[in-house]
């Protein structure tokens, strides 16, 4: 129903005295019409406007109030719909960035799998080189040390061989012997003497060529004896193998020094290759270890970036959809409005018309006072009755919703006693209210809803990446850890190298002067026997050449002749004893030597390896520290991120998380509060009309 107390009590209209006071149903009717538009019996003499113009006043009043919030509902839809174009807009740029992003992760993480696959492949053709080089050189040093071990064995045959042939050569110079005598002290050197037993093969091998040959007598005629010297045969026999096994001992050293220096330039090219093939296989390591962390990482990335595509994706489709939704409701209000301010518009021209206004003020005279004032007694002791009713129905329904606005309102209307029009106008005005505010509660749990939503994805999204930058910073501490203990390991193991070269040095060179001094001890103590020998046998020589049968008392003293022999032999031990000292010290010499050449080469070849090893590791660590460095930069502005988002949540809490009742029970009280509100409207409505 219409609202019936709109209308001021002044624009009743008072009754003249023109008039009589007559009950007709006319009359009745009038009055009654008077009373529903809640006119006081309060009267003026002065002519007062008739409710005509009063409906018309109302429908004016109705079509401003119309146009006023539907040009409100234009604006608010306005600032949505601006609202709504920015966020879409800045999403689908979010989105276009996100695309964009993930095509690059994609397009990087693919190519860094694939030089890491193509470096993993190289690596394994180095390695593989590196094995076959490896192999190269140990079958090479395998061959070396077995053609060594070849030459240490001939040369000493050789060299005994050598050295005993000096020997025999010196025993026979110093005296005269027949053939069979120096066969048979040959014979007898070969069971003490290194080396004879092959001299001794040697020379009856040419003796018998010789004999063959006819350069040595073969008659059988008895030998004995005789003042002149008879081995002259056997000496040049003995020296021409002197010759030969001196030459042939020659020749096996020189054959050993060519092949020790084609296998230490073999060794040396072996050893450099290896070196630089391994030298490019942990270059090519480390680069493809960069490759694979690059391709992990960037991976990582891409799931973060397409689960805040996704999510962006979603918030922009609800977006939309609910803009959808609201713009057709939109749509259909303002078509609604427009025809309600055209029904108005058109009502107001009707009412307007002569046949309306000019009809009802020239025919209708509402003026009997009589009637009119009994009306309007009966008609307020009713509504007085309906308003009591009212606020004792709304004080029930207050406490049954347990609702403060009810019960105020409820006392409100118990204790200051309003006009009847003041009621119904503050029902209507309170109903305003109340739907305004279920209003204004729907948009703000759907702003609540949003920015909920919103600010959890933006902070799950921050606390993964926290998380994320947490773990990476972890990983890039331990290996910064690792390598420094790596590094570390490697500074020390070169110390230890630089000290061991240092003592091997000075060992060797103490090692060196004492051998040095040795052989010069053992060359000196040969060069002195010999001289003793040489004086010996010159002396007995000159004896023995003029040795005679004589009478024994008148024999001559020719020197000690029986013991010439065991001297001079002990003496040529003693050469013999030298001269095994200097070349067993020359050999030992040689050896320690070489051995210290490698053992100086291998130092070197692994403290350089060490070193560069100990570089890049430098240069690894400092690019990992800077990195940290990054991340953690990365995580103080993420973190200060999540910082705001989580302020941004503890501010939306009391404002859309924390209620006393939740939204449906919200809802559905302020749904009963208008609808209790509207039934003490109807109760009002109904005692204004009967």
């Amino acid at each position: 129903p219409a609202p019936r107390g709109a209308f001021p009590l002044s624009a009743a209209p008072c009754p003249t005295e023109a008039m009589p006071c007559r009950r007709s149903s006319l009359l009745a009717a009038a009055a009654a019409a008077a009373a529903a538009f809640g006119f006081g019996a309060r009267c003026t003499a002065a002519a007062a406007v008739t409710p005509a113009q009063q409906v018309i006043n109302m429908l004016s009043e109705m079509k401003a109030k119309g146009a006023k919030m539907m040009q409100t509902e234009k604006l608010t839809y306005a600032k949505y719909e601006q609202w709504v174009d920015d966020t879409t807009k800045d999403l689908a740029n979010q989105i276009k960035e996100s695309e964009t992003k993930i095509e690059e992760l994609v397009a990087f993480a693919t190519k860094a799998d694939s030089d890491a696959a193509a470096l993993g492949q190289e690596i394994a053709a180095l390695s593989a080189e590196i094995d076959k080089l490896e192999g190269e050189k140990a079958a090479a040093t395998e061959d070396r040390k077995d053609e060594h071990g070849e030459y240490l064995k001939m040369s000493q045959d050789y060299a005994e061989s050598v050295d005993a042939l000096e020997r025999a050569i010196q025993v026979l110079s110093a005296q005269s012997y027949d053939r069979a005598q120096a066969e048979s002290m040959l014979q007898k050197m070969a069971q003490t003497v290194p080396g004879m037993p092959r001299v001794l093969a040697a020379f009856l091998q040419q003796q018998e060529k010789g004999r063959s040959g006819g350069l040595l007598r073969g008659d059988g005629a008895p030998e004995v004896a005789a003042y002149e010297f008879q081995s002259g045969g056997i000496l040049e026999l003995l020296e021409g193998l002197l010759k030969k096994f001196s030459k042939e001992l020659s020749d096996v050293e020189e054959d050993e020094a060519n092949q020790a220096h084609e296998f230490s330039l073999v060794e040396l090219h072996l050893t450099e290759t290896i070196k630089k093939t391994t030298a490019d296989r942990d270059a090519k390591a480390v680069g493809r270890g960069k490759k694979k962390a690059a391709s992990a990482k960037a991976r990582g990335e891409l799931e973060e970036t397409k689960k805040e595509k996704a999510a962006d994706e979603k918030l922009k489709g609800d977006i939309e959809s609910t803009f959808e939704v609201k713009q057709a409701q939109y749509e259909q209000n303002q078509k609604v409005r427009a025809d309600e301010l055209d029904a108005i518009a058109k009502a107001i021209e009707i009412m307007s018309s002569p046949e309306a206004s000019g009809s009802y003020s020239k025919h209708i005279n509402l003026a009997q006072t009589s009637a009119a004032s009994l009306l309007q007694i009966g008609r307020s002791q009713t509504r007085e009755t309906a308003r009591k009713q009212a606020a004792e129905f709304l004080s029930k329904r207050a406490g049954v919703l347990n609702s403060q606005v009810l019960a105020s309102f409820a006392a409100q209307m118990a204790t200051k006693p309003q006009s009847f029009a003041k009621v119904i106008d503050m029902i209507e005005t309170m109903l305003e209210r109340l739907k305004e505010q279920a209003a204004a509660e729907a948009d703000h749990k759907a702003w609540c809803d949003e920015q909920l939503k919103a600010n959890k994805l933006k902070r799950g999204k921050k606390t993964a990446q926290a998380s994320q930058l947490s773990a990476d910073i972890d990983t890039f501490s331990a290996e910064i850890a690792d390598m420094g203990a790596t590094i570390d390991k490697l500074v020390n193991q070169q110390a230890d190298l630089t000290k061991a070269m240092q003592e091997a040095t000075a060992q060797r060179e103490a090692e060196h002067a004492e051998n040095t001094a040795t052989i010069a001890d053992a060359a000196a103590g040969i060069e002195a026997v010999q001289r003793a020998i040489v004086v010996l046998k010159e002396f007995y020589s000159s004896q023995s050449s003029s040795l005679l049968q004589q009478v024994p008392e008148m024999a001559a003293y020719k020197g000690m002749q029986s013991s010439k022999g065991g001297v001079i032999g002990m003496l040529e031990v003693i050469e013999t004893d030298f001269s095994r000292l200097k070349a067993d010290t020359e050999a030992g010499e040689k050896a320690a030597a070489e051995e210290y050449e490698g053992f100086m080469e291998d130092a070197k070849g692994s403290k350089l390896k060490k070193h560069e090893a100990e570089v890049q590791l430098r240069l690894d660590k400092d690019q990992a520290e800077f990195e940290r460095g990054q991340t953690k930069k990365d995580l103080r502005a993420t973190e200060e991120e999540l910082a705001r988002a989580n302020k941004y949540f503890e501010y939306l809490k009391p404002n859309c998380l924390e209620v006393h009742v939740n939204w449906e029970e919200r809802v559905a009280r302020r749904k009963e509060e208008i609808e209790a509100l509207k039934q003490a409207y109807a109760i009002l409505d109904q005692k204004s009309v009967g």
